[in-house]
């Protein structure tokens, strides 16, 4: 079997095809929730459209929009953070480093209080003060701005907080916690928007509040993790290194300089519309991403996934395992996102409804507009932004650099100004479309000059250095979903073993260990519940050193454990695991994103 074929041997799986599997259950079993947490700054903006049109005025929504520059902005830097350690912190789990994970804990709140309570400082003076003039000419839009400000300043800490907190939830298999915070603040946004806005009046201040508020409720319920005994990582421990934000920051920005760039880009469209559309462009813009954002937050849930089991990946240096999280994205998550678009472009019309109810407006036939075009935006950028957070991980700063400046700035920035004019609003909007294809067509010809041929294939895409990983050599992958695969699991790996020269005694002890966990897997895992169970096994030969890894889907389970339990009844009883860790070198256990990973060094 080639490497990367996917298709059944015989009636059975092949290992790539197992892989594969893992990889698709993973990724769709931590989506939901990723997505959900994506989400709820979308259903801020969401939520405060719904009551600055209906229950406030055209005004808010204006402030609305004018002040979503700065919510990109504080999102670029809480993200540079995050995607940072995230991306470090997922290495240091393929290596198997908890220790180094405590440490850039424990550093990256500390640094994102700091920065977060100095923003909020400068947001609150910004709209105190009235020093917002370079945002609008409209008076009337400004003062309304101005009061919206100081009510998001508020709740500016918790938000950058909760941020970080996420990755480290999912390192720890507590994704179900950002799902139960993110309900927690759709709830009490939605409750306290209903009291400030309609039933005490408060109008723009209001929505704010509101939204801040729940922002405190989200991040409470993260913290009260970290702060109980089950929490492996804790706030205070570790030791702090500098060095270590330096490389923290420069790692996470090129992954959040798009969002950075969306800052510039949306203050230069702003102005546009401003200056050849009028402050109800602004609202229409603004109300269509508002309500596509919810839809985006999927894609951004797709890149969170990815962007964790991307750079485990490529701290163990599992190439196939790599080029499975993309071919995911391909054959599931963009169609998955087609799908959705043609869904948004029927509904356009009923969905402006719920923002503005008179079908004449100027502002109405916009947003209907806007949403039809924006929404064919998601499957180029989901294609592109995977691809970005691959490369991200992999170091190829340049090219992540420049995605993101042609992405975030150049090309929307660019193709509005010289749009708008003879298209007037719709010309922004076509601006957006443009820019997906222009990032595809960047990943492509990248590719293309790299390798100095057209890229045919995933990894060609990726342009993956020959020697990363082990090559399908010095590597022997096997699928196991049954009892009688897990017990031929001893003869494939004893033979592979005495093909690379390794001596006996060694290649009886690796295909043993081997044995022995695929059938405790098979026979203590698969019965625990009614689903369809996968392990996936992979013994590496490099170097001189034979490693082996067996991987499964199945409930959390420490051989380690097992092994410390005698039976004086039954003597036999973990037998196999009790001398498993008595003969072996190193045996290390982890369960990351719902997955079961024992790697064996002999």
């Amino acid at each position: 079997m080639k490497n990367g074929t996917i298709e059944k041997q015989n009636g059975t799986m092949t290992p790539e095809a197992g892989n594969l599997e893992i990889i698709r259950k993973t990724m769709f079993r931590l989506l939901p929730i990723q997505v959900l947490f994506a989400a709820v700054g979308s259903v801020n903006g969401l939520v405060s459209s719904y009551f600055a049109t209906n229950f406030v005025g055209i005004d808010a929504m204006t402030a609305v929009g004018l002040y979503s520059p700065f919510t990109l902005l504080i999102s670029a830097i809480a993200t540079v953070l995050a995607g940072g350690c995230a991306i470090i912190c997922g290495k240091y789990l393929g290596k198997n480093r908890i220790d180094k994970i405590q440490d850039i804990f424990s550093m990256d709140l500390l640094v994102t209080t700091g920065l977060a309570l100095a923003i909020t400082l400068i947001i609150a003076l910004r709209g105190a003060f009235n020093l917002t003039g370079m945002l609008t000419h409209d008076p009337e839009a400004r003062q309304v701005l101005n009061i919206y400000m100081i009510g998001q300043a508020i709740g500016i800490v918790p938000f950058m907080l909760s941020t970080q907190l996420a990755p480290f939830l999912s390192l720890e298999s507590m994704s179900k916690r950002t799902m139960q915070a993110g309900l927690v603040y759709v709830v009490m946004n939605l409750i306290l928007c209903f009291i400030f806005v309609q039933v005490l009046g408060l109008e723009a201040f209001g929505l704010a509040l509101s939204s801040s508020l729940g922002m405190w409720a989200l991040f409470a319920v993260e913290i009260q993790y970290f702060l109980s005994k089950k929490s492996n990582i804790k706030i205070i421990g570790g030791s702090a290194n500098l060095g270590e934000m330096v490389s923290i920051i420069t790692v996470g920005f090129p992954g959040a300089a798009t969002t950075l760039y969306l800052t510039i880009r949306g203050l230069i469209v702003n102005n546009l519309l401003d200056t050849h559309v009028g402050v109800a462009g602004i609202s229409a813009f603004a109300t269509a991403n508002n309500l596509l954002g919810i839809f985006w937050a999927i894609q951004a849930g797709m890149l969170i996934v990815s962007r964790l089991l991307i750079s485990v990946s490529v701290g163990e240096e599992d190439r196939s395992t790599l080029v499975n999280i993309m071919r995911v994205m391909a054959r599931y998550f963009v169609p998955l996102i087609m799908a959705v678009d043609v869904l948004i472009f029927a509904f356009a019309v009923p969905l402006t409804h719920i923002f503005y109810k008179d079908p004449s407006q100027s502002v109405y036939t916009m947003t209907v507009t806007a949403i039809r075009i924006l929404c064919f935006c998601m499957p180029f950028e989901v294609f592109a932004s995977i691809f970005s957070c691959y490369e991200q991980i992999s170091g190829r700063q340049f090219y992540v650099n420049l995605l993101a400046l042609l992405d975030g700035v150049i090309c929307v920035a660019g193709f509005s100004a010289i749009l708008i004019r003879p298209m007037g609003f719709s010309g922004a909007s076509v601006a957006n479309l443009l820019n997906g294809v222009v990032c595809v067509l960047y990943v492509i010809v990248f590719a293309w000059v790299f390798r100095k041929r057209i890229p045919l294939s995933l990894e060609d895409l990726m342009m993956i250095p020959a020697d990363f990983g082990a090559s399908e050599d010095e590597r022997i992958d096997i699928t196991v979903r049954s009892s009688e695969e897990a017990v031929a699991v001893a003869e494939k790996i004893q033979e592979f073993c005495l093909s690379k020269d390794i001596d006996q005694k060694r290649a009886y002890y690796a295909a043993l260990a081997m044995e022995e966990m695929a059938v405790n897997i098979v026979e203590h895992g698969f019965t625990k519940d009614d689903k369809a169970h996968t392990i996936d096994v992979r013994v590496t030969h490099k170097d001189g050193k034979v490693i082996l890894r067996i991987k499964d889907d199945c409930i959390p389970f420490d051989p380690k454990e097992r092994s410390s339990v005698f039976n004086p009844d039954d003597p036999s009883k973990n037998m196999g695991i009790r001398m498993i860790y008595r003969i072996m070198e190193e045996i290390e256990y982890r369960n990351m994103f719902g997955l079961n990973v024992l790697t064996v060094k002999i």
